[in-house]
Parts: C-alpha cells; structure tokens; sequence
C-alpha cells in the first residue's frame, strides 16, 4: 500500500526483517514483505486478526491459568493480549531470531513486564527448558510459511507432554483448501481427534488439543468466561466461539 512507512529494517542468519507503519498499524514482516505481526499503535494488546483471536480463546480452557509458554513470539501482541486481560503469574516465551524480540519492543509496544521471560532459539531445541504449562501457543512460522515443527510428531508430543494436567496446546495452522489444517491426517492420528477447531477468515486453522485425550472442552464454560472478558477486550468473540468444531 503506498502509505506504508518502513521503521526498520534488519538481516540476520535467517534473512530480513521489516517493521512498517500504515496508519495507527504497524507489521513485522519476514522476507519479500510476508507479514507476521499487526501492532495497533494506541494499543498493543488490541487484537486485530481472527486467528489471534481465537488463540485467546484457548487462554480460557484450562481450568487454571498460571503459566503461559509462547513458541514463536511475533510481535508480541498476543502475549500482551494475555498479560493485560488474564491472571497469568509467568510468561514464557521462545523466538528463534534474537531481533524479533528487540524490534517487537522498540516498534511493536511489546512492554517489559516482571511476568514475562523471553529464550532465544529454536522452540525443538529448548522446550525441556522451559516450565510446565497451562497453555502453550504455538505459532512457528517462517517467511515461507510453517516451520518443519508443525508437522514434526515427535515434537508435537512433546508439546503436549510440556502441559500441565488440564492444559492445553493452542496451535495456528495453516488450512488447505477444503478447508482442514495442514497435516489433518498427522494431526488426527497423533492426537487421535481428541481435539477442537476454529476455522478463521485469515486462512488459518485454530487447533485446541488437551493435555489428555479424555479431556472435554465445555464451550458453554468457555461461552460465560469469553463473555465477561469481552468488555475489556472491545471486540465479542462469540462469532468464533460459534464456529467451534471437533477434529473432522
């Protein structure tokens, strides 16, 4: 768009990486302009996308939210998102490139904060450093698009292993085009369909997968709590909640 204003620009080890300004918006971009982050500049944890959205919504699963683990950080407005709107007592964060961190806080509004902790390098290499989880958000993408991970089954499972008993996986998948996530057939046969779904309009797949097969989802519990938060958040989210399906 020709009101873009670039804000930065980077190369690292895996290529480049662009801040740019369009309005009160600001994007990170990987590559040949592939966006990864949209940042509303009033407010960082406004969420400006459906998928992030209902990544949120998988923040409300657990019957407990004290531990949150990010694999893939962006620009961070999904983890201000949590840290503003819900009782998170720590915040873990794991971001391959070393300038993403540093550009989601000088651009992006990412805010230091007590709660939240950020590792550099590669979430397969340094998931057993990091705490259990009641919810881990996983969102690996390369300027190509997913990262290997979201198809490896080993670390998948071990993701879900990474979880604490009633937790959950949130995982941003890419959709295919009659409309299931990329690796449905993996995905069903690893997790055994024991698991939920949000298609959103951005493309993508929302994927929920508890820590236990057994575990159930209860959409009218996740209904009241999107509910009471929707008024902080400015924005309702029943229209994702109401595209909720099971592993098809």
């Amino acid at each position: 768009m020709s009101d873009y204003q670039q804000l930065a620009e980077v190369h690292d080890d895996y290529g480049v990486i662009r801040v740019v300004q369009s309005g009160d918006y600001r994007f990170l971009e990987f590559g040949d302009e592939v966006e990864q982050s949209c940042s509303y500049v009033p407010d960082p944890a406004w969420l400006e996308y459906d998928y992030t959205r209902a990544m949120l919504l998988g923040a409300l699963l657990p019957e407990r939210a004290e531990h949150a683990l990010f694999l893939g950080l962006g620009g961070g407005s999904l983890t201000m998102a949590c840290l503003k709107y819900l009782p998170f007592a720590t915040v873990e964060a794991v971001e391959l490139r070393p300038e993403v961190p540093r550009l989601a806080r000088e651009f992006m509004g990412l805010a230091s904060d007590p709660r939240l902790s950020i590792r550099i390098g590669d979430a397969q290499e340094r998931l057993d450093e990091c705490a259990p989880a009641d919810v881990i958000f996983f969102d690996l993408y390369t300027d190509t698009g997913p990262a290997a991970a979201h198809l490896a089954w080993g670390f998948l499972e071990a993701c879900r292993a990474r979880l604490r008993p009633g937790g959950w996986l949130v995982i941003n998948q890419w959709s295919t085009a009659d409309g299931k996530p990329l690796g449905a057939a993996l995905l069903r046969g690893l997790f055994r369909r024991s698991y939920w779904e949000i298609p959103v309009s951005d493309g993508n797949v929302i994927l929920f997968i508890p820590a236990d097969a057994g575990q159930e989802l209860d959409e009218e519990r996740l209904r009241q709590r999107a509910s009471v938060l929707e008024g902080a958040l400015g924005y309702s989210l029943e229209r994702l909640i109401a595209a909720l399906r099971p592993a098809s």
